[in-house]
């Protein structure tokens, strides 16, 4: 057959993403093992109930056709208001576009600011399809990584280092994925700063906004930042809807109204019955307050079951769906780690090296799992990593 473009061969020029320990676990639980899933960031849980209904509802009542490019207008005013939570900044409907899911979000702000030959700084450690969409725009870009030293904060300093005279722009992700590290004020004060002296775009990722461990600052309130920043959010994480692939990208209305061209050839918008759904769940705020206070518990759970066990270290880990633990003092191969806690316990994690350098030597695990299953595979990992050590000396 002919030959595929260059840019869709080069999203994953590897062949690897780094997910094999999950995917080798999936197919092992699919064919009968009693697998306990601990490496993917999905609900365990269903969307509620308020939710669901909502859409059956708007199946029956016939809204079943076309909607808007950006989004039906209750829906982006409703994602608007969200937004303004969210930021800190006063937001419109018309600085909203809604998208299928946060990584369309973050397709479209990518597309939105990069031109082929570009180049871009990604922040690491970061979520596994960062490396990728840019490939798929064209773009060069630069990993700057956040140290396990500073809590997986970014240095401002090591951030201007990389700058190229053709960068324009900077992807963070806070709190992050998949560390749990909520950036400072400080962090972000530094990171605003070579945006506005060097006139840079930055693509905020906040979908894990409302999971935060402490306060949560978006760089988009910052002096000067609003005419600047992209804010990718979702309403996977925070309202329990995964599958539903609803999601918004907020910034100037002026690039909003450019990004409608992209919706037009891309998703040709959103589902009618499924906005519909969504409208009810912003404006409700459906399963927000329960969901953030499940994996606030869950956290605590899984915390409390490591806790004292030697070798071990808590990096980040204050927000989000997972915590993150340095393994380096028990074995330095993370991926080799990981396939042999599988073997071995059964427990299926994700390697830190999947998200980047700065996480190798750490394994990131999802709370997506009620509490005594957290509490048993706690119960395994400890176990594993004292039987890992004795077996090393």
């Amino acid at each position: 057959m002919p030959k595929p473009s260059s840019r869709i061969a080069g999203i994953i020029p590897s062949g690897k993403d780094g997910w094999e320990v999950h995917f080798s676990a999936m197919m092992r639980k699919q064919a009968g093992e009693d697998i306990i899933m601990l490496s993917v960031g999905d609900h365990d849980f269903d969307t509620p109930s308020e939710t669901v209904e909502a859409c059956v509802t708007a199946v029956r009542s016939g809204f079943h056709h076309y909607t808007m490019l950006p989004g039906l207008p209750r829906l982006r005013q409703a994602m608007a208001r969200l937004s303004t939570r969210c930021t800190g900044v006063e937001t419109s409907a018309d600085e909203v576009i809604a998208t299928p899911g946060g990584q369309l979000a973050l397709y479209a702000a990518v597309q939105a600011v990069v031109d082929p030959g570009d180049h871009a700084i990604v922040v690491a450690p970061y979520y596994a399809t960062y490396p990728g969409t840019f490939r798929a725009a064209g773009a060069d870009f630069t990993v700057v990584e956040a140290e396990a030293a500073d809590g997986f904060e970014p240095r401002a300093d090591a951030i201007a280092a990389a700058l190229l005279p053709n960068t324009r722009a900077i992807l963070i992700n806070t709190p992050n994925n998949p560390t749990g590290a909520v950036y400072s004020r400080k962090t972000l004060e530094g990171i605003a700063d070579l945006c506005i002296r060097n006139d840079l775009w930055l693509l905020s990722d906040e979908v894990y906004w409302t999971l935060g461990g402490g306060e949560h600052i978006s760089p988009r309130s910052l002096p000067g930042m609003a005419e600047r920043t992209l804010v990718i959010n979702s309403m996977s994480k925070s309202h329990g809807m995964t599958g539903w692939r609803i999601g918004w990208l907020t910034g100037p209305a002026s690039m909003i109204q450019l990004l409608i061209s992209l919706n037009l050839v891309t998703t040709y918008g959103l589902t009618d019955f499924v906005s519909r759904a969504a409208i009810e769940a912003l404006e409700n705020d459906y399963g927000v307050a329960d969901i953030a206070a499940l994996y606030a518990a869950r956290r605590s759970v899984l915390l409390d079951g490591i806790h004292g066990s030697n070798g071990f270290v808590v990096r980040g880990s204050a927000g989000g769906m997972y915590v993150m633990l340095d393994i380096r003092a028990i074995e330095p191969d993370c991926e080799k780690f990981a396939f042999a806690l599988l073997d071995a316990e059964k427990v299926s994690v994700m390697p830190g090296s999947s998200f980047g350098d700065a996480a190798a030597g750490h394994i990131r695990i999802s709370l997506c799992q009620p509490d005594e299953v957290l509490r048993e595979a706690a119960q395994r990992i400890v176990r594993f990593a004292s039987g890992y050590g004795d077996a090393k000396v």
